[in-house]
């Protein structure tokens, strides 16, 4: 329903008299949708199920990974994960009023109210997805989620599980047998996917998608040998569903890349992969601001984007003091290689054909 055209709040409240609050709340939340949950205009919603809810373009991924499976998502909320699943699903939430905008968000599955902790269908591969804010702040320990990690592991041991976590988790020290899956979508990183054994494809899986239908996939089962030489002529700065992953020199290997240094992510080459931006090394120095203002002036730098990997610097604050004047447009890049900070001034990033 579209309020656009009345007249304003008054002509409203004497058509909808006490639901015109959630109907405006409703409009309003449908328009913020709009983007992100497929089909939004016809949706309802909640503030919080929104922000919490999964973009329709990542649970659509999952749902490909699932195909044909039964599935269960015992945290189903407002059913955004049901909602693209082929296959036969089932949703359960212990919040009644989700489950009723999920009986109207997606009314060909069938939902349930019950507790994720208590188990209450057989064979289906299991969704959960635990709540990770507190006080609207987002959690990293696995056991102030809700539920636990730990309890979630306990209760649906032996089943095809599938967990939606948060990236920031550590995940070496859950000693997780499956597989950990970091997604991003349009260059952010959203979601880690925790795939119990029998889902399991790979040990670390990196997915980057993209609105416009782009997939790419890193996975530790390829290899990850690369050279160790000095700066090729462009950098490239690796999507972050790829250094989460932990998948920095497997991408590198694949497209013939190496390291700036070990322990930075940041990669260098002579060609860009496809679609990827890249930053094309117009020179290089050690990391002095005075040394450094003076070459972008010589150059007429006035527009200029920077990226820190290894070092403490706040690019807002050095760009104010390099007191940019000019018309070109440079990107900087400041990384560390060895025990040296060192600064790249490259041309203004560009994506490859």
């Amino acid at each position: 329903m579209n309020l656009a055209g009345f007249a304003g709040l008054e002509t409203a409240r004497k058509r909808f008299g006490d639901r015109t609050g959630a109907i405006l709340e409703t409009v309003s939340l449908r328009g913020k949708a709009a983007g992100k949950i497929d089909g939004a205009e016809n949706w309802l919603f909640t503030a919080d199920a929104l922000q919490q809810a999964t973009a329709s373009i990542v649970a659509k991924h999952r749902a490909e990974r699932l195909r044909g499976r039964t599935i269960h998502d015992v945290t189903c909320s407002i059913g955004t994960e049901v909602a693209h699943h082929v296959g036969r699903a089932i949703g359960s939430d212990l919040d009644e009023v989700r489950l009723r905008m999920a009986q109207n968000n997606v009314p060909n599955v069938l939902f349930a109210r019950a507790d994720a902790l208590r188990p209450c269908s057989r064979d289906a591969v299991v969704l959960v997805d635990p709540g990770r804010r507190t006080g609207g702040k987002r959690v990293f320990d696995p056991e102030a989620l809700e539920p636990p990690l730990s309890a979630v592991r306990e209760v649906y041991r032996g089943r095809d599980i599938a967990i939606k976590s948060a990236p920031g988790i550590d995940y070496d020290s859950l000693e997780w047998d499956g597989e950990v899956e970091i997604v991003s979508l349009d260059g952010g990183v959203r979601e880690a996917c925790l795939w119990s054994a029998g889902l399991a494809t790979a040990g670390r899986r990196a997915t980057v998608l993209t609105s416009s239908g782009g997939v790419l996939t890193v996975t530790d089962a390829e290899p990850d040998d690369i050279p160790e030489r000095e700066p090729g002529e462009w950098i490239i700065n690796p999507d972050g569903a790829i250094v989460r992953a932990g998948l920095v020199r497997h991408y590198a290997a694949r497209h013939g890349l190496w390291q700036l240094d070990p322990r930075i992510a940041y990669l260098t080459g002579d060609r860009v992969p496809p679609g990827v931006r890249g930053f094309r090394i117009v020179s290089r120095t050690s990391f002095n601001e005075k040394v450094l203002r003076q070459d972008l002036q010589r150059l007429g730098c006035g527009a200029l984007e920077i990226l820190v990997r290894g070092v403490d610097v706040d690019p807002d604050a050095l760009r104010k003091r390099l007191k940019l004047r000019g018309g070109a447009a440079f990107s900087l890049v400041i990384t560390r290689i060895g025990r040296d900070a060192t600064v790249f001034i490259c041309e203004a990033g560009s994506a490859s054909p």
